[in-house]
């Protein structure tokens, strides 16, 4: 209940901010001015860019991003009103503009959220008549409407900005604190702890944010927030397994490695709640740098012999310790720092030192292939909107527009979902056709009743429509432009009815593109994603341990797909680069999972998934590709183990194969899922194992250990066993 109310007052306060600005342009440009032309477009950008476009943040951050976007929205004008000299030219600019901005919503979620706006501003501009002598008028109609906009959204009842996900990162990375400390003084096994700590990495999760605070953009710092994000996730389940067992007693290189863990943490947390931005060097540097622990212990560990419990429990500690140094490194660079990245591996944070052009290019490139959802998405929008202009066009259909409009707004990323809007839709257009016709013949063609009903009309459309779904959006919408294109020019009852011509045909038209293009959506292609994914990181789970036992050069630089050493997708899209230098398994398996995370992104926003999907834990799967590639930043530390038995080598041989194989089943989403336990080291070859070696060996059982729950968990329920 209170969630309601709070999500209706929110919107009316949204309404009231659209409902002021449109007026406020439109009214003077038509009764004052006489401009009727600048009128129209003084009216549409707010709706545009209130209405249309889902814009992320509040209050002032709305406002710079309409701001922002009305240079865009301008060129997208003169270029409507060049090519509206025919319907080809239009139609050609239509597919062109509608890929391009609907693509770009890879690029971050301020583009993705300003994109349908921008839409239509191209789509206003490129229907006839053909007279590029009112270009001005558009323009200054444009150039008003924004800024009443972004005034309203700044000064009018203004929406609390809405946390930050660097401080939900703050948040958790307080409690991994606690925990560590915890672990420390010996409180013994809490399973309350542990509880915790699961329930603030869930909240991590991009999925529980609205998609506008998700940092998903193509830049340093929404990449270095989302690392920060996911590593702190892994933090937190590491710990969550220290704080489930009891302590080892005399351990103190690991309750030393934990203390820093924790100071990291407090320390990081702190200045991710300050959000200071410095132009070089480290954001983040205590008395001793974490890394400089991290190295102390493993000369402490490779020096001291210990029981094979106590060298499992100190790998859980040096790999929380690992995620601690990525979360604070990564949030360094996401606060504006300038990384050295001593000690640190390269590939981890290849974005570091690279500009905004290239790493917009690397998204793009990454995403410019027929199994990416956001290609998929931008090329059945931009087909719908060019056929829908074509027929507008040939069809001279009165005030064609609202075809392009009703494609652009009914559109959705299944079939099926797509039907149901539109037939919500039509349900809503002709009710609101049939009112707005009623009112024309009664209130005839005195412009003032409709001057006076536009502002209320408007503030209950742009308060009910987003509420009440498509229906209420598009009848009361028909209402909202009858009653305005009533006070450009005379109109009759014909006028509802081009409206819900122009609607059902814009709906058949979207409907159409659902059903031909990639109709499933995201419950198609995560299987797909998913699997691709698993098939990538399965060689580079093999070639990780071989480059452990045998050298950094050993295996790792040729573990490609199916071991080929090719750095290039079976579907030639090329890979988002690791390092400098990149291992081609590394490209491959990061190239997969922002393609699997996407499909993901959008498969948990689309309605009614399919049974097998939703018994499957996605997530999980995406977990055992980060995990798969962190194990291949961090474990290759050494130039391998000259002294290590050859019992060793086959052990670490054998298990990462069982792994690697599990890997591959899980590909193959078998319905009785995964079940895979690695062979742990066993004792008497442990006892021939040099004590600087076994403690390495330890790291790579825990991390295929930990690979295999992955599976498991990705596994659906009742299938574990």
């Amino acid at each position: 209940m209170a969630e309601g109310l709070s999500a209706m007052a929110r919107t009316g306060r949204h309404a009231a901010h659209v409902t002021a600005a449109t007026a406020a342009g439109f009214y003077p440009a038509l009764y004052l001015l006489d401009r009727p032309v600048a009128g129209i477009y003084a009216l549409f950008t707010p709706i545009a860019f209130g209405i249309l476009s889902p814009l992320p943040g509040a209050g002032r951050e709305r406002a710079a991003t309409v701001l922002r976007a009305v240079p865009a929205a301008a060129v997208l004008v003169v270029l409507g009103t060049v090519l509206a000299v025919g319907t080809w030219p239009a139609v050609a600019g239509m597919l062109a503009v509608g890929f391009a901005l609907a693509f770009g919503s890879a690029c971050g979620p301020r583009i993705a959220g300003a994109a349908p706006g921008l839409q239509l501003f191209y789509i206003l501009a490129c229907f006839p008549p053909y007279e590029p002598g009112t270009l001005p008028q558009r323009l200054v109609g444009l150039a008003v409407g924004g800024a009443f906009l972004a005034l309203a959204e700044a000064v009018l009842f203004p929406d609390a900005p809405e946390p930050p996900y660097r401080t939900r990162i703050a948040d958790a990375l307080d409690l991994a604190a606690r925990a560590a400390s915890g672990v420390v003084r010996g409180e013994g096994p809490d399973p309350g702890t542990a509880a915790r700590l699961g329930a603030a990495g869930r909240e991590l999760r991009l999925s529980r944010l609205p998609a506008g605070a998700r940092p998903t953009g193509a830049g340093r710092t929404d990449r270095a927030l989302a690392q920060a994000g996911a590593a702190t996730r892994r933090l937190l389940d590491q710990l969550a397994l220290l704080a489930g067992h009891a302590p080892a007693p005399g351990d103190t290189a690991s309750a030393e490695l934990l203390r820093g863990i924790a100071a990291s943490c407090t320390e990081t947390a702190a200045a991710l709640r300050r959000g200071r931005r410095r132009r070089a060097g480290r954001v983040l540097a205590g008395p001793q740098l974490l890394e400089e622990l991290v190295a102390d212990f493993l000369k402490a560990r490779a020096g001291a012999p210990a029981p094979r419990a106590v060298l499992v429990r100190r790998s859980t500690v040096l790999t929380a310790a690992v995620s601690a140094v990525t979360v604070r490194t990564a949030a360094s660079l996401a606060l504006g720092g300038r990384e050295r990245l001593y000690g640190l591996p390269r590939e981890q944070f290849w974005y570091a030192a690279e500009g905004p052009a290239r790493l917009t290019g690397v998204r793009i490139r990454g995403n410019l292939t027929r199994r990416s959802v956001v290609f998929q998405n931008a090329l059945r929008t931009a087909l719908g909107l060019a056929l829908a202009r074509l027929v507008a066009g040939s069809l001279d259909l009165s005030h064609g527009f609202w075809v392009l409009l009703a494609v652009l707004t009914l559109g959705r990323t299944t079939a099926g979902a797509t039907w149901s809007a539109v037939r919500a839709a039509a349900a809503g257009t002709l009710a609101g056709a049939f009112a707005a016709g009623l009112l024309i013949v009664g209130a005839g063609g005195s412009s003032d009743v409709y001057a006076a009903l536009l502002v209320p009309m408007m503030l209950v459309a742009f308060t009910l429509g987003p509420l009440g779904g498509p229906a209420w959006g598009q009848g009361l919408f028909t209402l909202v432009v009858a009653t305005a294109f009533a006070q450009i020019a005379p109109v009759t009852w014909r006028l509802a009815e081009a409206r819900l011509v122009d609607v059902l045909t814009g709906s058949a038209i979207g409907l159409l593109c659902g059903l031909l293009a990639w109709p499933a959506g995201a419950r198609a292609e995560i299987r797909y994603a998913m699997s691709g994914l698993l098939r990538a990181a399965a060689p580079l789970v093999r070639a990780t341990a071989t480059a452990v036992t045998e050298g950094s050069g050993a295996g790792r630089d040729g573990a490609g797909e199916n071991g080929t050493g090719k750095s290039t997708a079976p579907d030639g899209a090329p890979e988002e680069p690791g390092s400098p230098s990149p291992s081609p398994g590394v490209r491959l398996t990061l190239h997969r999972l922002r393609i699997a995370e996407a499909a993901y992104a959008q498969y948990r926003t689309e309605p009614a998934p399919d049974a097998a999907g939703a018994a499957r834990d996605w997530l999980a799967v995406l977990d055992h590709g980060s995990r798969t590639l962190v194990g291949a930043y961090w474990l290759p530390r050494t130039d391998g183990m000259p002294g290590l038995p050859p019992e060793a080598r086959r052990w670490a041989r054998e298990a990462a194969e069982e792994v690697a194989a599990a890997t591959v089943r899980a590909a193959g989403f078998p319905p009785d899922g995964v079940r895979v336990r690695p062979a742990p080291l066993p004792p008497e070859v442990a006892e021939r194992v040099p004590a600087p070696l076994l403690a390495p060996l330890t790291d790579v059982e825990v991390w295929l250990r930990a690979l295999a729950r992955d599976l498991e968990a990705g596994s659906p329920p009742g299938s574990k066993g």
